[in-house]
């Protein structure tokens, strides 16, 4: 991600009203709007230069000819940053929260609860990462060459069972390189939680420096392409996406086919799912930040939940990237910690 501009005070309060108006209201946002907003004592000639500055700096926009302004994915990105007030969830709310996530459900139920509730509470898309059932392990892993720059991975996993799964490389590996490379996960990782190991993984390659053993780092990566969630189970549920057409940003033909075009994509919801979990600690994508063609005039807002510190998967919210992110993110934040709480109970 490119480095933010530095903004002097005035231009900061300008930017953050105007972000302020656009959420509140879904236009453009003129000048003589924006100096009754921000109660400065300022002609509308000055805001213009400003908002010229702005403009010039990637972080407004003119979507018509002689409009007001709406904010970027950069002057989102900056407002997120470094300027957003989080407002505290009413404690009516979270007694409603704490009420419905009722630890007596069975663990499916409180899944769709939480998701459930998010959507209703943001009036968007609520979107939860289904745990795994049972404990999985990694026993032993092996590489095969194939052609064309493939490479099938052979899974064994816990005590019995085998997934194989074909992984896509940028450069040839010789059967010798792959049995080495096999040798070391297996001797490193072997008994390793699946869940943990991927985290394992991500945090080798991220302290991997230039005169690390070449062997593990392609270790690291061809590990980390094996174990790449599998699309064909039912790994995430998503409730409340209907709600996304009222959003006149979002409901446009081309837009809006692509956006459920996105949501019925499960591998890639899944790669972004994903990469929240890795993260560990509350995510924020801001149009294309997420990656996902569809999602491009989406904000993503994940937190991950957990019991006794070890994550059982992410929940959060899909909605225009003109949400209210000062009440959203708190939502996604204590639904996240009473799921959590709901099911250390059970």
């Amino acid at each position: 991600m490119s480095t933010l501009p530095v903004l002097n005070d005035r231009a900061r309060h300008l930017l953050k009203t105007l972000i302020d108006c656009y959420v509140t209201d879904g236009v453009p946002v003129g000048s003589k709007k924006l100096a009754d907003a921000s109660r400065l004592n300022v002609s509308t000639a000055t805001i213009r230069n400003v908002m010229a500055s702005l403009d010039h700096m990637g972080l407004v926009a003119a979507p018509h000819t002689s409009a007001g302004r709406i904010p970027t994915e950069q002057g989102f990105r900056l407002f997120v940053d470094s300027m957003l007030e989080v407002t505290p969830l009413a404690r009516t709310l979270q007694n409603q929260l704490q009420g419905r996530l009722n630890p007596d459900q069975d663990r499916d139920s409180l899944i769709g609860t939480a998701s459930a509730l998010l959507s209703e509470m943001s009036h968007m898309a609520g979107i939860i990462t289904i745990p795994k059932s049972g404990h999985s392990s990694l026993r032993q892993i092996e590489f095969l060459s194939l052609s064309d720059k493939r490479i099938l991975a052979i899974l064994v996993i816990n005590e019995k069972e085998v997934q194989n799964r074909v992984i896509h490389v940028d450069r040839d590996y010789s059967q010798d390189e792959l049995g080495r490379i096999a040798n070391y996960l297996n001797t490193q990782f072997s008994g390793t939680d699946l869940f943990k190991l991927r985290s394992l993984l991500i945090n080798e390659l991220h302290q991997a420096r230039s005169d690390v053993d070449d062997l593990m780092k392609s270790a690291v990566e061809l590990a980390d392409r094996a174990l790449q969630p599998d699309a064909s189970n039912d790994d995430y549920m998503l409730q409340g996406q209907t709600n996304l057409v009222r959003y006149n940003e979002l409901d446009h033909g081309v837009k809006l086919q692509q956006l459920f075009d996105t949501f019925e994509s499960k591998r890639d919801m899944l790669s972004l799912l994903d990469r929240c979990i890795r993260a560990e600690d509350i995510q924020v994508f801001i149009g294309r930040e997420a990656g996902l063609q569809g999602l491009g005039d989406c904000s993503v807002i994940t937190s991950p939940y957990s019991v006794d510190g070890e994550i059982l998967g992410v929940l959060g919210v899909i909605g225009p990237t003109r949400m209210a992110y000062n009440k959203v993110i708190p939502m996604v934040d204590i639904t996240a910690r009473l799921l959590g709480l709901a099911l250390k109970a059970k």
